[in-house]
């Protein structure tokens, strides 16, 4: 337990907090949000949060395991990480869509809004790349935050998009797709470095 408390650090927390923030954006998912509810189809806010943290916590500790099936080490695949950040950021920069949001959309708790709005790929792989840089603990306290957004968002957003409108979402998506691409190039820099030497 003593260790658990040495090992939190607010600089890390807060870090990985805006990592994670930008790379699951639940603020730019507000309109698909909107949209899904439109269609008369229900989104279960609790159940969707904690889904997510059980998906992302345990691929936080089975991921890296699997990763070692293939041979493949945690700096490999920050770098690879880095790649899918700096992707999504351009997505979020620019306005266009890379990675297709084709799965099957009968129950919307689940899919899409589970996964892969919230626990998708890019968040999956950010998890692993955090790990490269960051304690595990100062990790899980970042999602669990980020999951009480994700849940405040999923149960008021007729009034988030009220406060923000379509300008501040538009904005918010922005600020977060800069901020992203400045992470993936630090994450890319920091581990391009050790698997070179």
């Amino acid at each position: 337990m003593t260790e658990i408390i040495s090992a939190i650090n607010i600089r890390e927390i807060a870090s990985a907090f805006v990592v994670l923030f930008a790379v699951i954006d639940i603020a730019g998912s507000v309109p698909i949000i909107l949209a899904i509810k439109k269609n008369n189809q229900t989104i279960d806010s609790l159940k969707a949060s904690i889904l997510s943290i059980v998906i992302l916590i345990s691929f936080l500790f089975i991921g890296e395991a699997i990763l070692s099936l293939f041979g493949v080490d945690i700096s490999s695949f920050a770098v690879a990480g880095s790649i899918v950040i700096f992707v999504l950021a351009i997505e979020m920069i620019f306005g266009i869509e890379v990675f297709k949001n084709d799965g099957p959309t009968k129950s919307a708790t689940l899919v899409p809004i589970t996964f892969p709005l919230i626990a998708g790929a890019g968040s999956l792989t950010t998890l692993l790349s955090l790990r490269a840089e960051y304690d595990v603990v100062n990790i899980i306290i970042a999602i669990l935050l980020n999951m009480v957004i994700v849940y405040i968002v999923l149960r008021k957003v007729d009034i988030v998009e009220k406060i923000f409108g379509d300008g501040g979402v538009y904005v918010l998506r922005k600020f977060f797709g800069i901020i992203l691409l400045a992470i993936a190039v630090k994450l890319f820099a920091s581990n391009i470095a050790s698997l070179l030497n």
